[in-house]
């Protein structure tokens, strides 16, 4: 037990009725984690001094196997259309058993917090079987001091155990991997598998639930700050550039996948990153990239070569390939994690059919109909099952995470928009000449370009034309920017293809849509796209 775990009584597990013979270690650091892990063969080292860690079968996260108990708290709170349903006592069964598969078992506690503002954070304990596990969290929440953890009192606690496998019959899952959310009593239960996304994204789930109800918005995004104090929001999915592009060496990185908006401003929920690292390169994201080169980043499932060099052109394993690093690791990372109320807002998609225009200008309305659609596509490897991008709709950007109806997200969203005169754009990272396996993805450097122009304001200038398609405002020329890449249709070599897959993606809008149409009012029913545009 550490010295910080032995001035502190209240460590005992025998609050959460967990008991154990294997020894309890908590609160470690980079350098006792990194010595546990390697000793007890999870990982290993990479030339460079980072820990490479391989999560097995699963290399992505498991929604169809995430449940939340529904209880008298959460029956009319949760939108059960998106979120499996477990009972009271099925969950009292699984806890039950999980205490009993932890009992003679080593343990890594982590005391930490979700949320840089204070007065909204969320005290979390983090309890994993895997010391490699208990690096991740620690670099991907917000860290405590000594003082603070001596006086540390969790709100919720988390139980990680890989080992375990759950018994559909006994337990009310799908398979022998089972995440189980209980929001009334704040407790998370995972087991059955050791990808370490699954952790993160619990703390995330239970701020989705409890903020709103506070007037604060949470939102899947990364946000960066600029020269002039103006923060920049991002929403997309996994693999739609979150952390790429708002890893920006000219604006001070706030974090890059989950913060709240509330009455100071926008704050981050998380003290790391969680980045991509397929095909990372010094040359297209060197910021990300130093990362992978120092001690304390956590890598999964990426490739080695025979010098423990790591090879990130390798996608072998899976395309879904990941560092874990503290947000400090970013050289102009924010002190505080907090900033002002954004001027601009960025929803990022990466469409798989090659229609969107690489950035429009859109309306409130338009924002709010997009933010509620979160068209983009799933990238390789980011769940199971997928193992290449696929046209999707996730609304609010990350459905999975949304235990609540999403007209809640989306009504506050537009009303804090409307209140702070937000610009709101939306970004093709996607596919340009045509769909995926016939046109490129969009060329990086037109991307910055068009969000540099986008947050300094000059994009404002440029002349726009209206989409026929969508309604939302495209501009004519930017410069540093190909012309063309401004008009999805004229990159690709066939017109009459464009027409009918953007007449497709239209429908599929549409149809998608007809699900939130009794929750929102005309206008932005009217920012819908039309089908009777899309002739040429």
């Amino acid at each position: 037990m550490s010295e910080i775990g032995k001035r502190n009584p209240a460590y005992g597990l025998d609050v959460l009725g967990l008991q154990s013979s294997g020894r309890v270690h908590y609160n470690l650091g980079p350098a006792e984690l990194s010595e546990e892990a390697i000793r007890r063969g999870e990982a290993r080292l990479t030339a460079h001094g980072a820990l490479v860690a391989d999560t097995g079968q699963y290399t992505g996260r498991s929604p169809r196997d995430k449940f939340v108990v529904r209880d008298a708290n959460t029956e009319a709170q949760v939108w059960w259309d998106n979120n499996h349903a477990m009972t009271p006592a099925q969950f009292d069964q699984l806890y039950a058993d999980f205490i009993a598969h932890a009992a003679s078992r080593d343990l890594f506690v982590q005391d930490m917090i979700g949320g840089a503002d204070r007065s909204l954070c969320l005290p979390t304990r983090v309890i994993t079987e895997f010391a490699w596990h208990s690096l991740f969290i620690r670099n991907l929440l917000i860290r405590l001091s000594d003082e603070e953890i001596a006086g540390f009192t969790a709100d919720m606690t988390i139980i990680d155990l890989p080992s375990f496998r759950a018994d559909n019959a006994r337990h009310g899952g799908r398979s022998e991997t089972l995440i189980a959310v209980d929001l009334t009593r704040k407790i998370v239960l995972i087991g059955g598998t050791q990808y370490a996304g699954e952790i993160k994204k619990s703390v995330f789930t239970a701020l989705n639930y409890i903020l709103p109800a506070k007037g604060v918005m949470p939102m899947h995004c990364s946000a960066n700050e600029g020269p002039n104090g103006e923060s920049a929001v991002f929403f997309g999915l996994s693999g739609t550039g979150k952390t790429t592009l708002s890893a920006d060496p000219k604006r001070t990185l706030i974090g890059d996948d989950e913060h709240g908006w509330g009455p100071e401003g926008i704050f981050n929920f998380e003290g790391g990153c969680y980045a991509k690292t397929i095909r990372l390169s010094a040359e297209a994201e060197p910021e990300i990239f130093a990362t992978t080169r120092r001690f304390g980043t956590v890598l999964e499932n990426v490739v080695l070569d025979d010098k423990r060099v790591p090879d990130f052109d390798d996608g072998s394993r899976t395309e879904n390939t990941r560092c874990a690093y503290p947000l400090d690791f970013i050289p102009n990372a924010s002190a505080t994690g907090c900033a002002s109320h954004p001027k601009n807002i960025i929803m990022l998609t990466a469409d798989a059919f090659g229609v969107m225009p690489p950035i429009a200008k859109l309306t409130p309305a338009q924002a709010m109909y997009h933010f509620l659609s979160g068209y983009t596509a799933k990238v390789a490897g980011t769940e199971r099952g997928v193992t290449e991008p696929e046209a999707t709709f996730s609304n609010c950007f990350g459905a999975p995470f949304m235990p609540r109806h999403p007209s809640e997200y989306g009504n506050l969203l537009r009303k804090l928009i409307a209140e702070h005169k937000v610009d709101c754009w939306l970004v093709n990272t996607g596919w340009t000449g045509g769909a995926y396996g016939i046109g490129s993805r969009m060329p990086i450097k037109a991307t910055r370009a068009l969000l540099s122009a986008a947050l300094d304001g000059s994009l404002k200038q440029a002349k726009f034309r209206t989409d026929p398609n969508f309604g939302f405002e495209v501009p004519m020329s930017v410069p540093g920017v190909e012309q063309s890449i401004l008009d999805p249709r004229s990159t690709w070599a066939d017109k009459q293809a464009y027409d009918r897959q953007a007449a497709r993606l239209v429908g599929m809008f549409i149809k998608n849509f007809s699900i939130f149409e009794a929750h929102v009012d005309a206008a932005v029913k009217d920012a819908a796209p039309h089908l009777q545009q899309t002739a040429q």
